[in-house]
């Protein structure tokens, strides 16, 4: 479906479209500008950083077979929605220099797309409506699948009735509806998801290393919490007041001010968290070896954990899968992590 989408709408936009060439230069969009060179940056850090709390890639994640298929799947994902999302993009340039937007009277940017439709066809607007419709039904599937599953499996440990989680999943949607509809912007509450990732994933994948054993779940915590509160910090210096510094936790003048103050918020949050991080990590290790001499027991905080059980290795690619063991609650146990 996302290949036939695709196949149209350069076919028919291609034919459908004509450039005005006297548009592009005075567009000014070829123009090198602040913003642009700022989303070199933001942009990798906020997809990123926020895709590790994207349950749907997770599951996809632990479906794959072997290492090998996940490296393969990925890189065919990559080069596909790379290409997808360059054409997609080139939608809002051709529409400013179609002269669909902004027209008459001015419209946002974020809906260049829809006024580029206008000028084609009506069946071809009605065969795009339906595939995107087809496509977001898809993706919304994936999501309330994955929300299932994170909740049965990471919440309550498989023990709740199924249908219970269902439920549940079925009523956050509605106040998800509200605040959607609600919110000014659909952009800042991606926005705001994505600096909350900012902060949080960086000194979560420090504990995903096998050499960073020591890592608690503490460092984690104080870590993301850090960052936000450095984001608060910068945009209280930045700004002047505490009250422009926490509407920038919420990125209230989004990306498309003249400023520093989102590019400023996206480098404090990875790396004020880290730096608060292992702040905490320094904490608890003098806290824990104080312990230790006025307790007068042995100081093991940088003891490597004890390693699982050996059916839990199923890394074997020549393993059939019925030879596969199966990871029962009991073994599932002894892999809890240590918050402190």
């Amino acid at each position: 479906m996302v290949v036939g989408l695709v196949i149209l709408a350069v076919i028919t936009v291609g034919v459908e479209t004509h450039i005005d060439k006297s548009l592009i230069q005075s567009s000014g969009f070829l123009n090198s500008s602040l913003l642009g060179w700022q989303l070199i940056y933001i942009l990798p850090v906020a997809i990123l950083t926020n895709d590790f709390f994207i349950s749907g890639f997770w599951m996809r994640t632990f479906a794959s077979k072997t290492d090998r298929d996940l490296m393969i799947g990925t890189s065919i994902a990559t080069v596909a929605v790379t290409c997808i999302l360059t054409l997609v993009g080139a939608t809002g340039l051709l529409a400013a220099w179609t002269g669909a937007w902004p027209g008459n009277p001015p419209q946002e940017g974020s809906i260049a797309f829809f006024l580029l439709l206008e000028q084609l066809p009506a069946w071809v607007v009605g065969v795009v409506l339906v595939m995107t419709v087809s496509l977001s039904t898809a993706a919304f599937d994936s999501l309330q699948s994955a929300m299932v599953s994170t909740g049965s499996n990471d919440l309550f440990r498989n023990k709740l009735n199924f249908w219970w989680i269902r439920l549940a999943v079925v009523l956050v949607i509605f106040p998800v509806v509200v605040v959607a509809l609600k919110s000014p912007s659909v952009l800042q509450i991606y926005l705001i998801s994505d600096l909350v990732s900012a902060s949080s994933v960086p000194v979560l994948v420090i504990g995903l290393s096998n050499k960073c054993y020591w890592w608690r779940g503490f460092e984690v915590v104080v870590g993301g919490l850090g960052g936000l509160l450095t984001v608060f910090i910068f945009g209280t210096i930045y700004f002047g007041n505490a009250q422009d510094g926490a509407n920038l936790l919420l990125l209230e003048n989004g990306l498309y001010s003249d400023d520093w103050s989102a590019f400023g918020a996206f480098v404090a949050a990875p790396f004020g968290g880290l730096i608060w991080g292992f702040g905490a990590f320094a904490l608890r290790i003098w806290i824990q070896w104080t312990m230790a001499k006025v307790k007068g027991h042995r100081f093991d905080a940088f003891d490597r954990p004890t390693p699982p059980p050996t059916s839990l290795f199923t890394e074997n690619e020549a393993m059939s899968d019925e030879d596969r063991e199966v990871v029962t609650d009991g073994e599932a146990s002894l892999l809890k992590g240590r918050f402190f």
